[in-house]
């Protein structure tokens, strides 16, 4: 996997830098309430992130991620993923 890192630009969004071959950024937006209902606060917000993205890289490479999403739609796309990331 590539190097994954987040930067967190206000209370719900957050900016994610993937360098693998391309470098790409991503604003992905966290509600508490959804973090709170994956994690059980058992993950920072940031931490939650790179886990899903680390799920997500495994299914697709980091230039057919959205640019900027609301974390609860990787579901749509990869209905496991709730249950595997939580």
């Amino acid at each position: 996997m590539g190097n994954v890192s987040v930067t967190h630009l206000d209370k719900n969004d957050f900016e994610v830098t993937v360098r693998e071959g391309t470098t790409t950024r991503h604003i992905v937006t966290v509600t508490d309430a959804y973090h709170q209902r994956l994690t059980g606060g058992r993950l920072s917000k940031e931490e939650l992130l790179k886990k899903s993205f680390a799920f997500l890289l495994e299914r697709e490479s980091n230039t057919m991620i959205l640019s900027r999403f609301e974390l609860p739609v990787i579901q749509r796309y990869f209905p496991e993923y709730e249950g595997t990331i939580g």
